[in-house]
């Protein structure tokens, strides 16, 4: 089931298929979405950068800026729209160009109407699944997942990761973790370092801070809470970690991964 509250664009320099478009659309819609019109991509790209564009519906072949050229021009937005293009020519090339750059639908006017509600319905479902691999992306340290699932490691340092698993909310020293496995610190850390990519501190972080990720997306948790829960005693500490690695505040990521998943 589509979620409620998307925004669809329909830019057509002509005015009967524009208006027929945004018709049966909303009637389709019963109110449910919001759908806006341009004749032309000047008119759309105005409407693309004041708000979040769920569904793109365009024509191919327009004055001065063609639909191919506007759905490349999206592709440089925080936020892609999943795009729908229409034309009165089959054309392969066109085609063609337009499976290049993602287009989930190609209609050929005059358009059916059972067509384009089945149509858009497929497109808006393949932009809500963009909008959890989006989420899932911000949430997810790709270089820690690999690192932490690799199978080619020795004994020590599999051990190494597991007690660092198991004990993210205490503090973790190097020697510490050592002693547990019984190595050489020196030796450890050597060790460590070659065969993970991280060094142990590195990796001790980034783990503390992938946890917070989840607790941030995952729980009503204070900053505070969250902060104790990863290991660290105070939260500014924590928050300038977490700033210095995701470029932003717990806070703001918390919020703006939540109008991602609101959005999607």
């Amino acid at each position: 089931m589509i979620q409620a509250g998307k925004t669809i664009l329909i830019v057509d320099d002509e005015p009967l298929t524009r208006e027929g478009i945004r018709k049966t659309l909303e009637a389709w819609s019963s109110g449910q979405h919001q759908i806006w019109t341009g004749s032309n991509a000047a008119e759309a790209m105005g409407v693309l950068s004041s708000r979040h564009v769920h569904l793109l519906i365009t024509d191919i072949r327009m004055p001065e800026v063609s639909g191919l050229q506007l759905v490349e021009a999206t592709q440089h937005t925080g936020h892609k729209p999943a795009v729908i293009i229409i034309s009165g020519h089959p054309d392969f090339d066109y085609a063609q160009s337009a499976i290049q750059l993602g287009v989930v639908n190609y209609l050929l006017k005059p358009i059916q109407k059972s067509k384009l509600v089945e149509a858009v319905e497929q497109a808006l479902r393949i932009e809500e699944e963009r909008g959890r691999v989006e989420v899932l992306e911000k949430l997810v340290d790709s270089q820690l997942l690999q690192a932490k699932n690799a199978a080619n490691y020795s004994l020590p340092v599999q051990e190494a990761i597991h007690y660092v698993e198991l004990h993210l909310q205490e503090p973790l020293g190097m020697r510490e973790v050592a002693d547990q496995i019984h190595l050489n610190p020196s030796y450890f850390s050597a060790l460590f370092k070659e065969q993970t990519g991280f060094t142990f501190s590195v990796y001790v972080t980034r783990s503390r801070l992938q946890k917070a990720k989840e607790l941030l997306l995952q729980t009503r948790l204070s900053i505070t809470d969250i902060s104790e829960q990863v290991g660290y005693q105070t939260p500014k500490y924590f928050i300038k970690l977490f700033k210095d690695y995701e470029g932003i505040s717990p806070n703001q990521y918390r919020k703006q991964a939540m109008d991602s998943r609101n959005d999607a």
